[in-house]
């Protein structure tokens, strides 16, 4: 049996308490240790934020679960290169993770031909910075977030008519701008999970009435959704671009209807996404096996 390190923090491992009611993390990672315990690997929680860890007892690291680490840049940078100081790969790797964690991916990504939506990105989330992007943008409400960020965190909703949110709700450093989708308010985000290369499910993440934030701890619901033709050939267009080669092990495409009733990409989440096993219609068995048959292809021969 080898072991696999996952990245895992105080504040949700192992009884999350801050965010949602029901143990979310637990479930996910009793799942995993099924499937990849099937395949000879045993998964082992480690947290990032810990100094002096012994990366090398592990044949590779998940940084899966590393929840919280944008605001904790410098533990986490500390972590990964401690990991590959003791020579041990990440999966995703750690090239992966470096342009991932920077959401500016979403302008490379558009100029390579991916469905994402009009974006600019500003260097301080100044009002005459902001206001500038939307006027450039030609679009008289706008999301401005953080360009290292999750969960919504210091993103805000804005409009040229409306005062801006005060700077502490507005991200502290570099942000992007994006025209508002108003599809997100009335029919959600759809999310997929594919790993290795593979769609396992699909699920619709529905605002509460009255917001447009997606996160459960922002009181928006989850549901299983199909997977449709239309949501299979978008992923496949994001990732012909954004993986040719096949290398990820695991990723999370968010997708929000434009305008003209395409799928635009809002994230592609190749960090720690959550992976809504619960979703996958058998409580995370079948999720959970795809996940496990692509992290043990992808490790080094023992």
């Amino acid at each position: 049996m080898r072991d696999l390190g996952l990245l895992v923090t105080h504040a949700y491992w192992p009884h999350e308490t801050s965010v949602r009611n029901e143990p979310f993390a637990p479930h996910q990672v009793s799942r995993l240790t099924e499937a990849l315990a099937a395949n000879g690997l045993r998964l082992c929680p480690v947290y990032w934020e810990d100094a002096g860890q012994a990366w090398d007892r592990f044949a590779a690291v998940l940084p899966l679960m590393a929840w919280g680490y944008p605001q904790n840049p410098a533990r986490f940078a500390a972590a990964l290169d401690e990991i590959g100081a003791a020579a041990v790969p990440l999966l995703n790797s750690a090239a992966v993770i470096a342009a991932n964690r920077d959401k500016g991916y979403l302008v490379e990504l558009a100029s390579a031909g991916a469905p994402v939506p009009p974006t600019i990105a500003i260097e301080a989330a100044t009002p005459e910075a902001i206001r500038a992007a939307m006027a450039e943008l030609g679009c008289a409400e706008a999301v401005v977030k953080p360009r290292v960020g999750a969960g919504a965190w210091r993103q805000s909703r804005v409009r040229v008519d409306y005062p801006l949110p005060p700077p502490e709700e507005l991200p502290a450093g570099q942000a992007l701008v994006q025209p508002f989708l108003p599809a997100v308010a009335q029919e959600g985000e759809m999310s997929v999970l594919v790993f290795g290369g593979v769609a396992s499910h699909a699920l619709r993440k529905l605002p509460k009435r009255g917001d447009y934030r997606t996160q459960g701890h922002h009181g928006a619901t989850e549901a299983p959704a199909p997977l449709t033709d239309d949501l299979r050939q978008a992923v496949e267009q994001v990732l012909a671009i954004a993986d040719p080669a096949g290398a990820l092990a695991y990723a999370r495409v968010d997708f929000v209807r434009g305008p003209d009733g395409g799928w635009l990409l809002m994230e592609l989440e190749l960090i720690e996404p959550f992976l809504y096993l619960a979703q996958d219609g058998t409580d995370g068995a079948h999720g959970a096996r795809l996940f496990a048959e692509a992290v043990a292809a992808r490790l080094p021969a023992a």
